[in-house]
């Protein structure tokens, strides 16, 4: 198999992880896998393998034929089998497909809000989804609206996995004290929930004022981050609560904290969760998504209703006052993550798949 992986970006989210990862891992599978970003490159870029072909088209319009023969001509030239588009991507993707008929078409389906699927718009998808041969769903929900909304019969839930982080020149320090880190491993999106994380700090604050909370993600400098920095501001939480951006060096800042914390109100199997395992820290997350499928409450973490904002707070007190427990859940969160998540698992699933998907 030849294939590709397109993306508009590689900016840290979990869609453009996931395309890395996933061009990564078949570069030692299969005959030739590449990595085509449309518009926009990123520092996930350090994370990509040399065994990966890579090329940018730096598209600057939905109907870029510079950037659409760019892409046809890459293609051609690597003789690819598949192309396997993430996201809103898939135009792109359809695009090459009408001046390349032969070419077969995968659609990565990494929708944030998967738990108010009633809302989102799909008029244009409907047309352009018959071109493709199959759907990736990074989650149950998403696998079944496509079926029923869609009318597109084959489609997979593949679960997201973890990678070994490649080496990055960043060097992140932490505020706080040393043993009483809080992190929050998500971009600042509106389905992340930071507001939820705030009413937590400001409880956890009068009860441990010495634990601090640390949130790594892109800002993307919007009203809704405006509205997470006045209400750090209003609950008096400027030295609990600690905004950092996006960074790269993960395994250095995973060994600086000791809790690993998600609020999201919607979710596929979030990669940060994965991360969180893959460095055996304990977490307290919300049930959402897929969360449910890696966390089982109690015995490799906690797993909270999404509204339950003193129930959160109980858990992750209970974690933070007890050094045995954060061990026990990070050991064996880790373990589930190695025997039911890993890239191999996933990777064969894949493989099978495009078998019969794209004959």
């Amino acid at each position: 198999m030849r294939i590709i992986q397109i993306i508009d970006s590689l900016e840290s989210g979990g869609a453009e992880r996931m395309a890395v990862n996933y061009a990564n891992a078949l570069s030692s599978k299969i005959d030739f896998s590449g990595l085509v970003v449309t518009r926009k490159e990123g520092a996930l870029l350090n994370q990509l393998s040399e065994k990966v072909f890579y090329a940018f088209l730096k598209k600057k319009s939905s109907f870029d034929l510079k950037a659409l023969f760019q892409l046809r001509k890459f293609v051609i030239c690597h003789k690819i089998d598949i192309v396997h588009a993430h996201s809103t991507s898939f135009f792109m993707a359809f695009l090459l497909k009408i001046t390349l008929p032969s070419i077969q078409l995968i659609w990565h389906d990494h929708y944030g809000d998967s738990e108010f699927l009633s809302k989102r718009p799909f008029l244009s998808l409907r047309l352009i989804i018959p071109f493709f041969n199959g759907i990736i769903a990074v989650n149950q929900n998403l696998k079944v609206w496509a079926k029923q909304q869609l009318h597109f019969a084959n489609s997979i839930y593949l679960p997201n996995f973890p990678t070994i982080e490649r080496e990055v020149k960043e060097y992140t320090v932490l505020k706080g004290i040393q043993s009483r880190r809080i992190l929050c491993l998500s971009n600042l999106r509106i389905q992340k929930n930071h507001f939820f994380l705030l009413e937590v700090a400001k409880r956890i604050k009068e009860s441990h004022p010495d634990w601090t909370f640390h949130l790594i993600g892109k800002d993307f400098e919007d009203d809704y981050s405006k509205q997470i920095r006045n209400m750090i501001f209003e609950f008096n939480l400027e030295n609990t609560v600690f905004l950092y951006g996006s960074k790269q060096d993960i395994k250095n800042i995973m060994d600086q904290i000791d809790i690993g914390i998600l609020t999201s109100q919607s979710e596929g199997l979030p990669v940060a969760l994965l991360e969180y395992g893959w460095y055996q820290k304990p977490i307290v997350v919300t049930n959402v998504g897929e969360i449910n499928s890696l966390v089982s409450n109690d015995k490799n973490g906690f797993l909270i209703d999404p509204k339950e904002i003193d129930l959160f707070r109980k858990a992750l007190i209970q974690l933070m006052d007890n050094n045995d427990l954060q061990s026990i859940f990070g050991r064996v969160l880790h373990k589930t993550i190695m025997e039911n998540f890993s890239e191999g698992a996933v990777m064969d699933q894949y493989l099978n798949w495009l078998e019969i998907s794209c004959k």
